[in-house]
């Protein structure tokens, strides 16, 4: 009997081990982009996985143990069947993360580095970054999702050498009230420093981006209607296989959502990456000698198909607007932006970036 308790408690220890590598090689492997990561992130799991099925020799009630973590395990590192993001995987190489980044900064920016601290008129925040995250002053409670604190929160984590004064916030909102007060401290020297340190850390913000988009896709799946589900995973699983198809992912989901929010909407209707991809034609056929119905994508470029549904999405969203801003400026630009999402004609043409 004693024994049994000793051998017993080496299995435990040894699983309490296993898991600790595990979240350990996972929170190391968080810092590196697409295939790497995941199977750092696998590796650890499988310490843990192999361990676990020894403790199944240990006694037939530890048995049913061993099969529960064991199923858990599966499922958290997406070999489970059921799970919808197994098969859809965001990869990019660095430089070609640099490339989508720079193309980021391009849409929203211009590329101006004065334009990486900046507020819009007729917007009641200001948006800051390559990516004009959101950053509402207090009081301010809109129907767009704030990302600014998630980048700030993901920056820290990064351990990034963030300004004293940023800090220092508490609560952490924007520190002016209004647009006004923003154009009167605008060559301060604390926004000169937010604009550097933005500008230092554009690789950063690439991440956070890619690292949103990829988090998002498993909730798009599940929020599609059950009819249309399958489609809209097909359509991810295309868009995700090439580089221009992961840039109009994360830049698309960057500047207009996920479309998961029931607070950004206009007359009902959501303006996001689902709705995109839920405006994606399709047609119905039958396969030859069966019953079964299967939705095929009507046209052969996925890419140009996203385009073109996301031209119909964001024309209705400035429809829709109260703001007559959308309608007379804004749209112009947005569809402008969608034209972006194209395959590189070259990406050997892109500084650091290989198309192998």
């Amino acid at each position: 009997m004693r024994t049994e308790k000793v051998y017993s408690w080496h299995v435990q220890s040894s699983v309490a081990h296993a898991v600790i590598i595990a979240i350990i090689s996972s929170y190391y492997s968080s810092v590196f982009v697409g295939e790497g990561r995941d199977l750092t992130r696998v590796l650890g799991w499988f310490c843990l996985l192999t361990i676990v099925g020894l403790s199944g020799c240990d006694s037939d009630n530890n048995s049913g143990n061993a099969d529960a973590v064991t199923g858990a395990i599966v499922k958290e590192i997406g070999l489970a069947s059921e799970q919808p993001f197994s098969d859809i995987s965001l990869a990019l190489k660095p430089a070609q993360l640099d490339w989508v980044g720079q193309k980021i900064f391009q849409n929203e920016c211009a590329g101006k580095y004065e334009c990486l601290v900046h507020w819009n008129e007729s917007e009641a925040f200001p948006s800051l970054g390559i990516g004009h995250f959101i950053w509402y002053p207090e009081g301010v409670n809109e129907r767009f999702v704030e990302s600014f604190p998630a980048l700030y929160e993901y920056m820290e984590q990064r351990q990034r050498n963030i300004p004293e004064w940023l800090r220092e916030l508490e609560p952490f909102d924007a520190p002016w009230p209004d647009r006004a007060t923003f154009l009167k401290v605008a060559d301060s020297p604390e926004m000169a420093e937010l604009r550097e340190f933005l500008a230092g850390t554009q690789g950063v913000q690439a991440e956070f981006i890619f690292r949103r988009a990829k988090e998002s896709l498993v909730k798009i799946i599940d929020a599609a209607p059950d009819e249309r589900r399958a489609d809209v995973k097909r359509y991810l699983q295309t868009l995700s296989q090439t580089p221009g198809g992961v840039y109009a992912i994360m830049d698309y989901v960057n500047f207009k959502g996920e479309g998961l929010s029931p607070e950004e909407r206009y007359n009902g209707e959501g303006w996001g990456l689902l709705q995109v991809l839920l405006a994606i034609p399709v047609k119905v056929t039958k396969p030859p000698g069966t019953d079964a119905v299967d939705s095929v994508k009507a046209a052969p470029s996925m890419l140009e198909e996203f385009r073109e549904a996301a031209g119909d999405v964001l024309t209705r969203r400035a429809q829709n607007a109260e703001n007559p801003v959308e309608r007379d400026r804004w749209l112009a630009g947005w569809l402008k932006r969608l034209e972006t999402y194209r395959e590189p004609v070259n990406m050997r043409s892109v500084p650091g970036v290989s198309s192998s």
